[in-house]
Formats: C-alpha cells, structure tokens, sequence
C-alpha cells in the first residue's frame, strides 16, 4: 500500500495498518517512494525507444547498454560485495532515481546519443518530433 504522507488522512491510515501490523508481529519493510512525473517517465520511455529504432536494437538493450551503461555508468553502476565477497558491478533501476537524476540522466542521453551515435533525440519541449519518434516506434514495434 502507498501512502502519501503530505496528507492528514493517509498519515492517519497509516499509524493504523501500522498498529495491526505490529500486533501481529509481521515483518514488514518501509521505504521511502522517490517522485518523478508521468510525463517524465513517458517522455524517457519515448526517447529510448526512438534510440533503439534508430540504432537497430531492442528498448530493453537501449535502456541498458546505451541510456545506463553507455550515457551514465556513474549514475547507475554500483558495486556490492557477494556473500563470497567478491565484487559484483550491478545496475540501479531507474525507479530509484529521484526527478534531478532522471532529468541529468536523460540530458547526458540526449548529449551522448547525438556526439557519439549521431541520432538527435527531441527535447521535451518539442512536441512535433516526440510524435514523429512515438510514431517511429509503433512502425517498429516488433522489432522494439
């Protein structure tokens, strides 16, 4: 269940299902849900899916090796110890990417994609080729 917090009633439902969690004695895990807007994911999911018709590959390869890897291995490679204790390089989801990351990680795709792999990805703000490019993707989509 998701609570936001920002409001009295939800705080409120939240202190309850708490309360009867805790009685049961449940085992339970809270974390905190990073924000980022619809229009933000939409636009992201629109941009790499361009990419990846342009570039002749699939979303999910265009999402990891070039939006991730390629674009921003520092906002996303983590390194962490196995219970062997070797090291172990392992991606973050986008979903724990806070609105700021998403939008430096997305600038630094456009900024990559354009010198690197000479395929200009539109800017939010323009409306006419983000349709032109959703239109692309459905034309392709099974090779997306």
């Amino acid at each position: 269940m998701i609570y936001n917090l920002n409001f009295a009633d939800e705080r409120e439902a939240l202190k309850a299902r708490l309360e009867k969690l805790a009685l049961k004695g449940a085992t339970i895990e809270v974390k905190e849900r990073k924000e980022r807007t619809l229009t933000q994911n939409r636009y992201l999911h629109v941009i790499i899916g361009y990419f990846a018709c342009e570039y002749g590959i699939s979303a999910e390869e265009a999402k990891v090796d070039y939006f991730k890897r390629a674009a921003n291995r520092q906002l996303f490679e983590r390194e962490i110890k196995s219970r062997r204790g070797q090291t172990i390089k392992c991606l973050r989801s986008t979903t724990e990417l806070t609105s700021e990351e998403m939008t430096l990680a997305i600038d630094r795709f456009r900024h990559w994609s354009s010198i690197e792999a000479g395929i200009y990805l539109p800017s939010p703000e323009d409306g006419a080729f983000i349709e032109h490019a959703e239109r692309e993707i459905e034309r392709n989509k099974e090779f997306v």
